[in-house]
């Protein structure tokens, strides 16, 4: 069988985007932040999708939140992740450390961020 006969089967693959070059996000947090923003828009009635911003990105909003729904399911994170990431997501920001009320948030998004990248580079979302 010839090399192009052989694939590696990744559950829930990304689909990679055909036409203009992509670019991949640098980080986990980048590609979080990206994420809350077209989700907040989406919710207040925009039809968002990766290709039509000014940089074209390699997934939809709902890829990201698919890796985050797979570490949960795996039990990489809990719901006191999730809630950290959706609360900070929406301000767009991430949580101080020299802000005392926000350090254990802050703990909470390190480890939920850091735990979101690998999935997220396997699927080509984080260079």
């Amino acid at each position: 069988m010839s090399i192009a006969g052989h694939q590696i089967l990744i559950a829930d693959p990304v689909r990679i985007q055909s036409g203009p070059r992509t670019e991949p996000f640098h980080t986990a947090q980048e590609a979080w932040l990206w994420t809350m923003a077209a989700l907040i828009a989406r919710r207040e009635g925009a039809r968002f999708s990766a290709r039509k911003g000014l940089v074209t990105r390699p997934c939809e909003p709902d890829d990201v939140v698919k890796c985050l729904d797979g570490l949960y399911r795996q039990r990489r994170i809990d719901l006191a992740h999730a809630r950290v990431l959706r609360i900070w997501g929406e301000r767009q920001m991430a949580p101080s450390t020299s802000v005392a009320a926000e350090r254990h948030d802050h703990r909470l998004w390190i480890e939920a961020l850091e735990r979101l990248e690998w999935p997220l580079r396997i699927k080509g979302i984080v260079a």
